[in-house]
């Protein structure tokens, strides 16, 4: 990566903690690691991070609880869960609070570096792109400040929230195929990415449901499709 990214790593293993916080150093991150979820919140709230990655199980306070008051904090930051389980509940639990990557334990040090830098690519590129907004129904949609707004009502996307919603809406009224979104917004269209965009329909579907005149409905074997009144 060009610019020296700062990392938040959370990881209770404490051999795995210094050999990942090495490699990443290594690898040119600015990387800082706590040994519990209570001292990774304390120091996020100290440093302006870039990306954090969290274990799932860590004592004081788990993953999954400190990405919830990370969240409640920052709804852009990245996240990424590192765990020895591979429950569909415990997946589906992480991509609901709001992750954008899941690894299962064990996993290599290049994986999770490819994995990073796929995500800040992404994010970065966002940031770089001209404000496009959209019409749907009677919402606006600023996809450059992430926002949905009804009326006097504005409601801050998540970036996954955020992606997502505009593939759509460059698709409305059209077939978004499945695929072809998973390979967009998560890379990989493997199982636990899939859920994950499954989580992020039902979450756009809830943010949209004060228009009744739009819908996102899913179109077996193809992908989903964002019904609009057409712009005249």
């Amino acid at each position: 990566m060009d610019e020296k990214l700062k990392i938040l790593l959370c990881e209770d293993d404490e051999n795995l903690g210094m050999l990942l916080r090495e490699y990443l150093q290594a690898k040119g991150f600015t990387t800082e690691l706590c040994a519990d979820g209570e001292l990774g919140y304390k120091a996020f709230l100290k440093t302006k991070f870039d990306i954090c990655v969290l274990d799932v199980m860590m004592p004081k306070k788990d993953g999954f609880t400190l990405a919830k008051e990370i969240r409640n904090s920052n709804q852009e930051i990245p996240i990424i869960f590192l765990t020895a389980k591979t429950l569909k509940e415990d997946i589906l639990e992480g991509f609901k609070i709001g992750a954008d990557d899941y690894i299962t334990k064990p996993f290599s040090m290049e994986e999770l570096v490819f994995r990073i830098e796929a995500i800040i690519r992404r994010t970065k590129g966002k940031k770089n792109k001209e404000s496009t907004v959209y019409r749907i129904g009677q919402f606006t949609f600023d996809t450059q400040k992430q926002l949905l707004c009804l009326g006097d009502e504005q409601r801050k996307l998540t970036t996954k929230e955020n992606e997502l919603l505009a593939l759509l809406c460059s698709h409305a009224n059209e077939i978004l195929q499945r695929d072809f979104a998973l390979k967009t917004i998560w890379i990989d269209d493997n199982y636990f990415n899939a859920r994950s965009m499954d989580v992020y329909i039902t979450k756009l579907r809830k943010h949209l449901k004060d228009d009744p005149q739009i819908e996102i409905i899913n179109i077996h074997g193809k992908g989903y499709k964002l019904i609009t009144p057409e712009e005249e």
